[in-house]
């Protein structure tokens, strides 16, 4: 019997890791990632994919073990240099993944896509696998900060970028609202569509409902041809007992009105997955998550180790 064709709608660092233990129990081929691009920016005259770049870096073996981001063994005196001069540092960007953004820069210069692009980089890792970004057109998280204890007055009700909110506040200050720019005049990114339609299994990964899943769904037609596949997806909660294992997805559902658990979780993704993954420690909880309409299935969700991943790829995959 062949391999099953896996599609995973992915962001971030739990999408990263789900990725990680899907190629291993998987032929890297048989796997395509719709992969966010609502946190990309333009800083220094440069082009940064922040997901798309962490996903890459972390199936090439490649991640940085001390911040979870960029490439292991950087040296950072570029970043030395332009913070000497004033200029903006509060995103760091090191020596070595520099290289990435100029050869994006560079192609996108020439006339190249994201999409074609972002293939170029992955295969010169030697990945196997398809990253694909869910647009090659603009498409911007931007989000209103909500008045906070720690917030100057005039931060209220100001609008940001995704970065500046995540990287420059360090996600420390409440949010009232998301939204993504672009979205309603986005089109899907070539195979986007198909890849939904093709897959034997379509998986939502553990990344942040709100600010990775999101802007993927905003995209015109991508929501809808995931809703037609909703028998076969399988989502992962990125949220166990009651916490993010990583970034603000607590605190943003609790912000914008939803509740920060796997039952909040459940009731998001009822309507788009069959079958929801939760950890053993929300296992009290299955009951409620079966409430909201939407399979529970309990396994170890919290991928510490290569070998917990591919377990729970497994159990994905299995349904």
């Amino acid at each position: 019997m062949s391999e099953p064709l896996v599609t995973v709608l992915a962001g971030g660092v739990g999408a990263a890791r789900m990725l990680s233990g899907i190629v291993q129990v998987v032929d890297p081929a048989n796997v395509t990632a719709i992969v966010n691009v609502g946190d990309d920016l333009e800083l220094h005259g440069l082009r940064i994919s922040p997901d798309l770049d962490t996903i890459t870096y972390t199936l090439a073996g490649e991640i940085n073990p001390e911040t979870g981001w960029g490439l292991r063994g950087e040296s950072w005196q570029a970043m030395e240099s332009v913070k000497r001069y004033g200029g903006i540092s509060w995103f760091g960007l090191g020596d070595r993944d520099l290289g990435t953004h100029l050869y994006r820069t560079q192609r996108f210069a020439e006339g190249a896509t994201l999409t074609e692009v972002t293939a170029e980089i992955t295969d010169a890792w030697g990945l196997g696998l398809r990253l694909l970004p869910v647009t090659d057109d603009r498409l911007r998280t931007m989000v209103t900060l909500a008045p906070g204890v720690d917030g100057p007055p005039e931060d209220v009700g100001l609008e940001v970028g995704f970065q500046e909110y995540f990287v420059q506040r360090r996600h420390g200050v409440p949010v009232s609202a998301v939204r993504f720019d672009g979205a309603a005049a986005a089109a899907p990114g070539p195979d986007v569509l198909d890849a939904l339609a093709d897959a034997d299994r379509v998986v939502l990964a553990p990344s942040n409902p709100i600010v990775s899943i999101d802007p993927v769904l905003a995209v015109p037609g991508v929501r809808e041809a995931l809703i037609a596949r909703r028998g076969d997806t399988v989502a992962v909660s990125p949220i166990v007992a009651g916490s993010a294992l990583k970034g603000p997805a607590d605190r943003l559902l609790t912000e914008l009105g939803h509740e920060a658990t796997v039952v909040g979780v459940a009731r998001l993704y009822a309507p788009l997955a069959e079958a929801l993954v939760i950890d053993h420690a929300d296992v009290d909880l299955a009951d409620a998550v079966a409430a909201e309409g939407i399979r529970p299935i309990v396994a170890e969700s919290v991928m510490s180790t290569p070998e917990i991943a591919a377990a729970l790829a497994r159990t994905v995959l299995a349904g």
